[in-house]
């Protein structure tokens, strides 16, 4: 489904070299939670993937078309979605009109559902201006329901937990599972968070801007001194018991 040969990233000056030389594989229908220390590369990689951040080298295949000089807007129209950490404010566009547009449809019913899936009345929101008026959690769950408005073939969200609370955050997580099991999406999800590794086939260890390890969610989560302990323990960085 989605290929990376040999991709590094670069700061904008090339001085320094954010990505190093990444491989992967992502096959369709499958969840990949990609997880490391901060500032390890994680963030870059996706951007990288949605063409929000150029690539220094390598290529990016989808379905097995190169991808690589393709704009953020040609990509979107392939089918790769991205949810940012942070996203933006649209001054005077409504949340109904955003959903609408990225749903492609006016469906009352089925914007209600967009929103309840991310843990939001529909009621209270749907006519609401996506301004300051909005926190940042707020935001970033009407981002992820524009998200999952979309059909797409690989969908990227960038720590979605961060700034949800506790029923939202189990919200979302039962929502990641019923897209998983109801089409054929490659699920690609940043995170730290316990309940979004159990969730995934694979967990993806990145550590200065290297592929540390592939493995299953148990061995992760299996390494106490993974999440007690300041620094990073991937294979690279710290002897593992």
């Amino acid at each position: 489904m989605l290929e990376l040969k040999n991709v590094s990233v670069s700061a904008k000056d090339n001085s320094v070299e954010i990505v190093n030389n990444v491989n992967l594989s992502l096959e369709k229908k499958k969840i990949y939670v990609i997880t490391g220390p901060n500032g390890g590369g994680k963030t870059s990689l996706a951007k990288a993937i949605m063409g929000i951040y150029p690539v220094s080298g390598g290529e990016i295949y989808l379905n097995g078309e190169d991808i690589t000089g393709k704009s953020i807007s040609e990509r979107a129209l392939l089918g790769i979605g991205y949810a940012f950490q942070s996203p933006p404010r649209f001054k005077g566009l409504f949340v109904r009109d955003l959903l609408s547009i990225a749903a492609d449809d006016k469906n009352e019913s089925k914007l209600f559902s967009l929103l309840a899936d991310v843990g939001l009345c529909a009621q209270d929101y749907i006519d609401r201006e996506l301004n300051a008026s909005f926190s940042g959690g707020e935001l970033k769950r009407v981002e992820i329901a524009s998200i999952l408005a979309r059909t797409l073939k690989v969908a990227l969200f960038d720590e979605p937990e961060a700034g949800i609370d506790l029923w939202s955050f189990q919200k979302l997580t039962e929502t990641f599972k019923k897209l998983n099991e109801t089409s054929d999406t490659t699920i690609v999800i940043i995170s730290h968070q316990e309940r979004i590794l159990r969730l995934a086939d694979n967990v993806i260890l990145i550590c200065n801007g290297k592929i540390a390890d592939i493995t299953e969610p148990d061995k992760i989560l299996g390494d106490i001194d993974y999440f007690t302990e300041p620094g990073c323990y991937c294979p690279n960085c710290f002897a593992r018991k």
